[in-house]
């Protein structure tokens, strides 16, 4: 490749970037206008927010549903609470609470009863036997 050529390729390489320069710049300008009317939007969102919190009345938070499983937890730990001397077996729980004694039903209770152990609220005084933490 002679001086000459080397010089064209050079010059087209260049043409080529300013080009390339004026569009990254023309989506730079497009993507800050944008950005702008964004912001200006989230302003006006976080105003009506403001009012309409120091307008409204406040309200408690409605309880969340009572689900099944949250319903079984609070019978258990009734169970536990009311008698925190005994220790109980997982079915015999169940005889306790009149809840299924199916092999199913049990061993949903004995992983509940394994998780209150493990964040403390039961104790296992022998293998299968839980009884409140005193």
């Amino acid at each position: 490749m002679n001086v000459t050529e080397l010089l064209a390729e050079l010059q087209a390489q260049h043409v080529a970037a300013t080009a390339r320069a004026g569009e990254l710049q023309g989506q730079i300008e497009h993507l800050t206008a944008a950005l702008a009317e964004t912001e200006a939007r989230l302003a006006e969102l976080d105003i009506a927010r403001k009012v309409i919190e120091q307008a409204a009345p406040a309200t408690p938070e409605p309880e969340p549903p009572q689900t099944e499983m949250s319903t079984a937890y609070q019978a258990i730990v009734n169970a536990f609470n009311q008698h925190p001397e005994q220790a109980f077996r997982a079915r015999e729980l169940h005889e306790h609470l009149d809840m299924p004694i199916d092999e199913a039903s049990v061993n949903i209770t004995r992983s509940r009863l394994a998780r209150l152990l493990r964040q403390g609220f039961l104790t296992q005084p022998g293998r299968g036997r839980y009884q409140k933490r005193t």
